[in-house]
């Protein structure tokens, strides 16, 4: 199989945890001489300009600002306002003569500009016309949020108006995605110097709303010899991943995928996945399940072949045909599961891995082999099990979490969830786009279909993973726009794929 073309295309967009986009505001301040008054009053000023750009007709604006730098892009935004005549008030939770440094500076910035400033307090009423600004709490946040500052990001979130955050939303934790106990729900967020992990995976989606990153215009030189801790890689990036179809193809040019699954009253979840590995290109398609399934998966996609098994022994001499295999879907925790999973792991043959099979490896019973390729899609529940941990703890710190996975089943590991991660090991990437759409039965089997559809069209699977996230997400997102969220069916993302995958 071919390795990866990820690093051939373009990178994708660097993500960075809180520590490193300090030591790029760092560099900007030491290595390059700009001062971080200035970086402050350019990130106050972007902010205003895209809050201007985003409710052109609004002219009041309600800034509540804590007490660190995050607070001093706060104080600056409500001085520009003031400087263009718009309604401006700032509550803060520290007093301005407490303030330090260059937030000190850009509070006396707003009080030269007579911006009207007062001490929080949950019983203020806010103005009906408003746009409210969230300036508390900026990637310093670690632990619980006090009091205080839980009470204001409660009153912006109870107050029912449109909510710009500079930087990130107050509570959400830059690194990780994972939320305090009190989180402000933003419509926009406007980011600065580098775009950060934690706003596109686990609780940052939902909390950020449309995100936007001003660079505050440092040199690109500061990124130098910075890895980020990951990238976000989208669609219209991957799609060239895709291999050409020449004019004389055959179906033996783009594999053979058998999808191994649907234990007694599970059998739609097999044959969705053996959808999605047809819809995905792949040139043929087996199902292998129970006996009592194949008549509805005939009748429902008479393209398959569906062959029905009792045991693995009735399995294993069907497992030299295809050249890819999909286990899980359905696949149950029973003897005959067990049995399905253990010969698919003596195949030897490029793997998805997905659902019971992974519930099955987390009990101990079945290991994966030493060598071969394959892609683990746990949902964070799956994860845990593997990990021998609770969901909670998966969802605190996703990014650590699929790493350790890889580290420990090694392959590819795709974390399921709001801002999926990927990583194979020497890199994580974040793909697709949250969608509550997706939060139905069987979308999940459509996805490990489509990874292993694009594996036995030889991608590598990282690329594969990374593809089938993209397409699985945009196919949502266009579902969606046509259907609305609520009620979605996993099988209506079928020809959206299909689509997306047109040249």
């Amino acid at each position: 199989m071919a390795p990866s073309l990820i690093d051939n295309l373009h990178s994708g967009d660097p993500l960075y945890s809180a520590d490193q986009v300090r030591e790029l505001d760092r560099r900007a301040i030491v290595d390059e001489g700009i001062s971080g008054a200035v970086l402050m009053k350019r990130a106050g000023r972007a902010a205003f300009e895209h809050a201007c750009l985003t409710w052109p007709e609004v002219r009041t604006w309600v800034v509540l600002c804590g007490a660190g730098n995050n607070a001093g892009d706060g104080y600056v935004f409500a001085a520009l306002a003031a400087q263009k005549q718009h309604s401006v008030t700032l509550y803060h939770l520290c007093p301005p003569d407490q303030l330090k440094g260059d937030a000190k500076a850009a509070a006396d910035y707003a009080l030269q500009e007579s911006v009207p400033m007062r001490a929080f307090e949950p019983s203020l009423a806010p103005p009906t016309d408003a746009v409210l600004v969230d300036a508390l709490l900026g990637t310093g946040l670690h632990g619980a949020v006090r009091p205080d500052y839980a009470a204001a990001i409660d009153w912006i979130n109870r107050a029912a108006l449109p909510v710009l955050a500079l930087d990130l939303p107050s509570g959400l934790y830059a690194s990780t995605g994972a939320a305090a106990q009190m989180a402000v729900e933003a419509d926009q967020t406007v980011t600065f110097i580098g775009n950060k992990l934690g706003l596109v995976t686990g609780r940052g989606p939902a909390l950020a709303g449309q995100v936007t990153l001003s660079d505050l215009q440092v040199p690109p030189q500061i990124y130098d010899q910075l890895p980020p801790v990951a990238q976000r890689v989208h669609l219209t990036q991957l799609l060239p991943l895709l291999p050409k179809r020449k004019a004389d193809a055959h179906k033996g040019d783009f594999g053979h995928v058998m999808v191994v699954g649907g234990e007694l009253g599970f059998g739609g979840a097999a044959i969705l996945a053996a959808e999605a590995a047809a819809f995905s290109g792949a040139g043929l398609v087996s199902l292998t399940t129970r006996s009592e399934h194949v008549t509805a998966a005939l009748v429902r996609r008479p393209e398959l072949m569906a062959l029905g098994v009792a045991s693995g022994q009735e399995l294993e001499p069907h497992l030299s045909r295809p050249s890819h295999l999909v286990i899980g879907p359905g696949l149950g925790r029973t003897p005959w599961s067990e049995q399905m999973l253990q010969q698919v792991l003596k195949s030897g043959q490029p793997l998805v891995l997905d659902a019971d099979a992974l519930n099955i490896l987390a009990a101990g019973r079945l290991t994966l082999p030493q060598q071969g390729q394959w892609v683990l899609t746990p949902h964070p529940g799956e994860a845990a099990r593997l990990l021998g941990i609770g969901t909670a703890e998966v969802q605190q710190d996703r990014p650590a979490a699929v790493v350790r996975l890889q580290q420990k089943f090694g392959g590819v590991v795709l974390l399921k969830g709001a801002g999926t991660l990927i990583c194979d090991g020497t890199r994580t990437l974040v793909a697709g786009a949250a969608n509550p759409g997706l939060a139905t039965g069987g979308s999940g089997d459509i996805l490990s279909g489509l990874i292993g559809g694009l594996m036995a069209q030889g991608l590598s699977p990282l690329d594969a993973a990374a593809l089938g996230v993209c397409l699985h997400s945009e196919a949502a997102a266009l579902a969606v726009e046509e259907t609305g969220v609520a009620g979605l069916q996993a099988s209506e993302l079928l020809p959206y794929i299909r689509e997306l995958m047109r040249p």
